[in-house]
């Protein structure tokens, strides 16, 4: 696939030379940093919880909307 990437020119004439220099291509240095970052561990997708957050006696659900949260938590 091809794509299009907007290189500040200083950044450009740094990979130019670094690809020169390791006897490669500038294509070659962008593909190994995106295999990096996408090798990069990324972090597990938060689940539900287990257990409520909040502790109640009620029986029921307590449905409360974020405007009700943040008055209990005192969000500013």
């Amino acid at each position: 696939m091809r794509t299009t990437l907007d290189i500040p020119d200083t950044k450009y004439r740094k990979l130019k030379i670094k690809a020169a220099h390791e006897g490669t291509t500038l294509r070659e240095i962008v593909l190994r940093s995106i295999d990096k970052e996408l090798e990069a561990e990324t972090p597990k997708p938060i689940g539900r919880l287990s257990k409520p957050p909040l502790k109640s006696h009620a029986r029921e659900s307590i449905r409360l909307n974020n405007e009700q949260i943040y008055d209990l938590i005192g969000f500013p």
